[in-house]
């Protein structure tokens, strides 16, 4: 075999032991990086974008830079002559124009081998759409978050700067807060679609040091890679394999879902268990087998998933999933309303609580509307949202309780005031004992009164 050395010492260092650096293990398949740099004017966007191009070899691309490489390589394409027309009139490269240049510019061979770094892209809505209709989705993509105190602060100190380019430069304060305004008014809506959609947002405070910055989106960029790595190994060899930082979207999940939907396999089959995992977007505990999805439970789930995925599905999977018609339900309070004339099981009482309490009279407590669950046509209402869960998990354990004979009194809220006199004295005992000190201790005499009626008059005042 031949081997290529990066310098003249490690050649000498590998000729004194060639063993040694032969018998490490394979290096993982090289995965090309597309990672994305958004945020407001000044906040560093372009700085880390160069280091990393630099550092590891990725190129480097803003949309400018991706309008003057057709222009420059591919000058006699249509796409090169329609940018042009724009271009001589002074005139802004329109999004459909600028993503086509981005995506001719994505076919240079280092972005297929090493990676890509795109530079402050994309920055609407609309520009986001197009990436997606063009299938261009960074693996990564970080939002330098910083105010617009400091972005002028920071235009200040490059105005002061003796590294100034010779030529004029778009970065007066009137062009900064225009710039400054309208990422403001998009970035929301992006942030909220890519977290959304693919899990792939990543927000970095940019008023640290460049240094720590990098160290940040380094850190950020070697976890998702090894991820892509492990998945690229794993699937080659017919093992399962985690699926988070794949940037799946909910669609695609869907569309490849197993036969245990989003309920999780493995608390199934150990402990019979129906653990829904559709109430969290993030694929962290998903993976991979035989073309179909599986969501886990917790970290725990998921490394016995991916030790021995074949125990857990079809045909060796000791328990199938209940048809969609036998499967506990989430109900809101509005939609336990519109159910009337259904009434709840157990005449309202949480069902877990009683059974939990070893079915005791003090067991019985009244469930609250907002946690609410139907199983087989059957309306169940729980004391909070602690005890819905484990009805969602083991419904048949809850669901054939009787009720005792004696049900405690209904708990119905009543004005002191609307009660009968002694039961109104027994409840305002504190304010009765308060009064009577009181007219002990001053002992008053109303003129051509009785001691008795000024002691009674003195005392209802009092009360009053």
């Amino acid at each position: 075999y031949i081997y290529f050395f990066s310098s003249k010492e490690n050649k000498e260092t590998f000729m004194k032991n060639p063993i040694k650096y032969i018998c490490q293990p394979k290096p993982k398949p090289p995965v090309p990086v597309k990672i994305a740099i958004v945020g407001p004017p000044k906040s560093g966007k372009t700085t880390v974008a160069k280091k990393f191009a630099s550092v590891y070899g990725l190129l480097h691309l803003s949309m400018g830079n991706a309008i003057r490489l057709v222009l420059n390589d591919q000058p006699e394409t249509e796409l090169a002559l329609m940018l042009k027309q724009h271009l001589h009139k002074g005139q802004t490269v329109p999004d459909e124009l600028a993503i086509q240049a981005l995506d001719v510019a994505l076919m240079n061979h280092v972005c297929n081998t090493t990676g890509v770094v795109i530079d402050g892209y994309p920055v609407t809505r609309k520009q986001v759409n197009l990436l997606e209709s063009a299938r261009i989705i960074p693996v990564k993509i970080f939002e330098l978050e910083m105010d617009a105190k400091e972005v002028f602060r920071r235009a200040l100190l490059d105005k002061e700067s003796t590294n100034r380019p010779p030529y004029p430069v778009h970065d007066s304060s009137q062009i900064l807060a225009i710039k400054n305004s309208c990422y403001k008014q998009h970035i929301d809506a992006i942030r909220t679609y890519y977290k959304k959609e693919h899990q792939n947002w990543c927000v970095i405070d940019a008023f640290q040091s460049k240094w720590w910055i990098w160290n940040k989106v380094l850190q950020e960029v070697q976890v998702v890679v090894k991820e892509i790595q492990i998945y690229l190994e794993r699937i080659r060899e017919g093992k399962a394999a985690g699926i988070a930082g794949l940037c799946i979207t909910p669609e695609e999940l869907q569309y490849r879902l197993g036969e245990f939907g989003q309920y999780c396999p493995v608390s199934l089959a150990e402990k019979g268990e129906l653990v829904d995992c559709s109430v969290t977007l993030s694929l962290q505990f998903a993976a991979e087998f035989r073309g179909h999805y599986y969501k886990m439970a917790s970290q725990e789930e998921l490394d016995k998933f991916l030790s021995r995925p074949e125990v857990y599905v079809p045909p060796l999977a000791p328990r199938p999933l209940p048809p969609q018609d036998m499967l506990p339900k989430r109900l809101t309070a509005a939609e336990v309303k519109a159910l009337f004339p259904i009434s709840a099981e157990m005449q309202g009482y949480c069902p877990v609580t009683y059974l939990n309490g070893k079915q005791r009279y003090e067991a019985l407590v009244p469930g609250n509307i907002e946690y609410a669950a139907k199983y087989q046509d059957k309306v169940y209402i729980f004391e909070s949202e602690e005890k819905l869960l484990k009805f969602m998990r083991l419904p048949e354990k809850y669901c054939n309780l009787k009720l005792p004979r004696k049900l405690p009194p209904k708990k119905e809220p009543m004005l002191l005031t609307a009660l009968p006199l002694a039961g109104y004295l027994e409840q305002a005992t504190t304010s009765l004992i308060k009064a009577l000190a009181e007219v002990g201790c001053l002992k008053p005499k109303f003129p051509f009164l009785s001691v008795k009626k000024t002691a009674l008059l003195f005392v209802a005042c009092h009360l009053k």
